[in-house]
């Protein structure tokens, strides 16, 4: 029975030893992905929810300096740099189809009426005691 328990344990630290250095290599790639985008003129936004645009990046001191506003340039370390923000593009508008060409109909079997009460109100308005002696 011990050497089972002991194969058990063995196995499950293998599976968790496994998973962490899985998640290091993917969170390594991730991280080297988000160096490689990081050059000047490129905006990002800081991990503390900042956005700016990159102006400098001085490796050996680990310094960036980011543009927050115009004329306005913070120095920040380099891992505050969260991440790069993509330039988002304008989808055209989907376009409407005619009234004529759509077919709804309305499913009677599992309509609601809208004579039922909402969550929370009260199915008739007379007043309870309770708040009669409120007043």
């Amino acid at each position: 029975m011990s050497n089972a328990t002991t194969y058990v344990m063995l196995a499950l630290l293998v599976v968790l030893i496994f998973f962490m250095f899985r998640n290091r290599r993917k969170r390594a790639a991730e991280q080297q992905n988000l160096q490689s985008k990081l050059v000047p003129g490129v905006e990002v936004m800081l991990t503390f929810g900042l956005y700016g645009t990159i102006v400098s990046i001085n490796d050996d001191e680990n310094i960036a300096e980011v543009e927050v506003a115009p004329g306005t340039i913070i120095r920040v370390h380099r891992q505050t740099l969260g991440r790069v923000v993509e330039p988002v593009v304008a989808v055209d508008e989907p376009t409407v189809a005619d009234a004529s060409s759509a077919s709804y109909s309305l499913n009677k079997d599992s309509a609601i009426p809208a004579t039922d009460p909402s969550y929370g109100e009260r199915l008739d308005q007379t007043p309870t005691t309770d708040d009669d002696t409120k007043h």
